[in-house]
């Protein structure tokens, strides 16, 4: 089948399969503040790494949301990485909230100090990266429309390791039991098996 994207439900199905073709997808569980040191913790399911010298990660928020503000505020944020052990604690800190509310108080998270920026990072996550930002680019359509989007582009400049999780010097990401974003409104999948295959010379 082949469906026009710009033509309403031209695909003719129950849900627009969009998301499940690009998926899976890391989830950016982002950790801001306020200029008045208030916090604030949502999950993005459009995040990624887009650059490793220097490191650099961006997630997209659909609207002018706390955690945008924020970092346009202040210029720092925490992604912290999403488990299974997690998952449901992530997905309790995604409800829409009065601004000001700690999600991490909401959720009953234990938060933990970062050392190069103010907002805190989830204390149980195996991983975390500290951020500074770069950019926050609002997205525009081919015609040059503007929308109601907004990419984040943040340098990570500092990296929490749980040690548990480091073997014989490698993360081990499987270990983790790593959760991600699946195709739809409710769907999830966790990353269990991996594989290696060389690259040609």
């Amino acid at each position: 089948m082949f469906y026009d994207t710009r033509k309403k439900n031209d695909h003719g199905l129950p849900h627009d399969p969009f998301k499940a073709i690009v998926a899976p997808r890391p989830i950016g569980w982002i950790s801001s503040c306020d200029c008045e040191g208030r916090v604030n913790l949502a999950p993005y399911s459009f995040f990624n790494a887009v650059c490793d010298r220097p490191p650099m990660v961006m997630f997209s928020s659909a609207g002018w949301k706390d955690t945008v503000a924020n970092i346009e505020a202040t210029g720092e944020f925490v992604c912290n990485l999403v488990t299974r052990r997690l998952v449901e604690k992530m997905n309790c800190t995604s409800a829409s909230l009065p601004r000001g509310v700690n999600e991490f108080e909401f959720a009953e998270l234990a938060s933990a100090a970062s050392r190069k920026v103010k907002p805190p990072r989830v204390a149980d996550a195996p991983a975390a990266l500290e951020c500074r930002l770069v950019q926050i680019i609002r997205l525009h359509r081919a015609d040059g429309s503007m929308l109601d989007q907004y990419m984040t582009i943040g340098e990570v400049v500092g990296v929490h390791i749980d040690r548990t999780f480091l073997q014989e010097g490698l993360f081990d990401l499987l270990a983790t039991r790593p959760v991600q974003r699946a195709g739809y409104l409710s769907d999830y999948t966790e990353a269990t098996t991996g594989f290696k295959i060389a690259r040609p010379k």
